[in-house]
Protein backbone atom coordinates (compact mmCIF):
# COMPACT_ATOMS: atom_id res chain seq x y z
CA UNK A 1 0.00 0.00 0.00
CA UNK A 2 1.27 3.41 -0.75
CA UNK A 3 -0.12 6.47 0.46
CA UNK A 4 0.47 10.20 -0.98
CA UNK A 5 -0.75 13.68 0.29
CA UNK A 6 -2.86 15.73 -2.86
CA UNK A 7 -0.08 17.54 -3.56
CA UNK A 8 2.07 14.56 -4.38
CA UNK A 9 -0.60 12.63 -6.40
CA UNK A 10 -0.62 15.82 -8.45
CA UNK A 11 2.18 15.76 -9.53
CA UNK A 12 3.16 11.47 -9.85
CA UNK A 13 -0.61 10.70 -11.25
CA UNK A 14 0.18 9.21 -13.81
CA UNK A 15 2.33 6.67 -11.84
CA UNK A 16 0.09 6.19 -9.13
CA UNK A 17 -2.38 5.08 -11.72
CA UNK A 18 0.07 2.70 -13.27
CA UNK A 19 0.78 1.28 -9.50
CA UNK A 20 -3.06 0.79 -9.24
CA UNK A 21 -3.71 -0.84 -12.53
CA UNK A 22 -1.06 -3.26 -11.41
CA UNK A 23 -2.83 -3.76 -8.16
CA UNK A 24 -1.36 -1.88 -5.77
CA UNK A 25 -3.29 -0.45 -3.08
CA UNK A 26 -3.00 4.07 -3.66
CA UNK A 27 -4.22 5.71 -0.74
CA UNK A 28 -4.65 9.61 -1.30
CA UNK A 29 -4.49 11.40 2.19
CA UNK A 30 -5.64 15.64 2.80
CA UNK A 31 -3.53 16.82 6.00
CA UNK A 32 -2.24 13.13 6.81
CA UNK A 33 -5.84 11.41 6.92
CA UNK A 34 -6.61 8.97 4.15
CA UNK A 35 -9.12 10.86 1.63
CA UNK A 36 -9.78 8.48 -1.00
CA UNK A 37 -8.49 4.92 -3.01
CA UNK A 38 -7.61 5.15 -5.91
CA UNK A 39 -8.67 2.08 -7.83
CA UNK A 40 -8.92 0.64 -11.06
CA UNK A 41 -12.43 -0.07 -13.42
CA UNK A 42 -12.90 -3.08 -13.87
CA UNK A 43 -13.95 -3.42 -17.67
CA UNK A 44 -17.43 -5.58 -19.02
CA UNK A 45 -18.05 -8.96 -18.32
CA UNK A 46 -16.18 -10.93 -20.85
CA UNK A 47 -19.30 -12.44 -23.06
CA UNK A 48 -20.45 -16.13 -23.00
CA UNK A 49 -20.82 -17.78 -26.23
CA UNK A 50 -24.31 -19.89 -26.61
CA UNK A 51 -25.86 -17.93 -22.88
CA UNK A 52 -28.91 -17.81 -24.77
CA UNK A 53 -29.20 -21.25 -26.11
CA UNK A 54 -33.04 -22.80 -25.90
CA UNK A 55 -34.37 -19.08 -25.49
CA UNK A 56 -35.14 -18.29 -28.95
CA UNK A 57 -36.43 -20.59 -31.39
CA UNK A 58 -37.21 -19.85 -35.05
CA UNK A 59 -39.53 -21.65 -37.14
CA UNK A 60 -37.88 -24.00 -39.49
CA UNK A 61 -38.95 -22.12 -42.06
CA UNK A 62 -37.63 -18.90 -41.16
CA UNK A 63 -35.39 -18.20 -44.39
CA UNK A 64 -37.82 -19.24 -46.72
CA UNK A 65 -38.65 -17.04 -49.71
CA UNK A 66 -41.30 -14.62 -48.97
CA UNK A 67 -44.72 -14.24 -51.37
CA UNK A 68 -45.38 -11.65 -53.17
CA UNK A 69 -48.04 -10.36 -50.56
CA UNK A 70 -45.43 -10.65 -47.61
CA UNK A 71 -43.20 -8.72 -49.73
CA UNK A 72 -45.23 -5.79 -50.59
CA UNK A 73 -46.27 -5.55 -46.71
CA UNK A 74 -42.30 -4.21 -46.35
CA UNK A 75 -41.62 -2.67 -49.54
CA UNK A 76 -43.67 0.21 -50.83
CA UNK A 77 -43.29 0.67 -54.41
CA UNK A 78 -44.00 4.25 -55.03
CA UNK A 79 -40.14 4.79 -53.08
CA UNK A 80 -38.38 2.89 -56.43
CA UNK A 81 -38.73 4.50 -59.61
CA UNK A 82 -39.92 1.98 -62.41
CA UNK A 83 -40.73 -1.39 -60.20
CA UNK A 84 -44.29 -2.34 -60.90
Amino acid sequence: MVQVNVHDAKTQLSRLIERALAGEEVIIARAGEPAVRLTPISGPAPRVWGQDRGLIELSPDFDAPLGEAEVGAFVDPSIFPGSR
